[in-house]
């Protein structure tokens, strides 16, 4: 019997679209000012990049670029301010939240039948409020 073994490395959507690094304002380029004063800091950077040995090693010459271009752009540059929406998870949801967990813990306490179907309609209730909440808050 023989048999193919292919292995991968899967990343969840979440992990793959989240970003850690900053966002800086690069409309602030489009200033006249601004952006001369960016390609001064710049020019100077790497004009002490310049007299670095060629015996380094690739990943640390990247680095050095890397870092040169990010300590300018936060020099001459602000951080971009991200849009805060609003969230749908408020106060109201808090409470239906914590009626469904106090309904979920009296079930664990006393599991009869009675209890099984006043926590099915306070489930039902919760994710329909919460499926509302969202709803009103994207039609906006």
């Amino acid at each position: 019997m023989i048999a193919k073994v292919r292995e991968r490395i899967s990343v969840g959507k979440q992990a793959a679209q989240r970003f850690d690094g900053q966002r800086f304002n690069l409309r602030k380029l489009n200033e006249p000012e601004v952006r001369e004063q960016y390609q001064i800091k710049i020019t100077k950077r790497f004009a002490a990049l310049e007299n670095v040995n060629d015996d380094e090693d690739v990943n640390r010459t990247w680095e050095n670029i890397k870092e040169n271009i990010r300590t300018s752009a936060e020099e001459s540059l602000d951080l971009h301010e991200f849009k805060h929406t609003k969230t749908w998870f408020d106060e109201e949801c808090l409470g239906f939240f914590d009626q469904r967990k106090r309904t979920n813990m009296q079930w664990i306490q006393d599991p009869s039948q009675s209890n099984v179907d006043i926590l099915s309609n306070v489930r039902r209730e919760v994710s329909r409020h919460f499926r509302d909440k969202k709803k009103c808050i994207s039609e906006r």
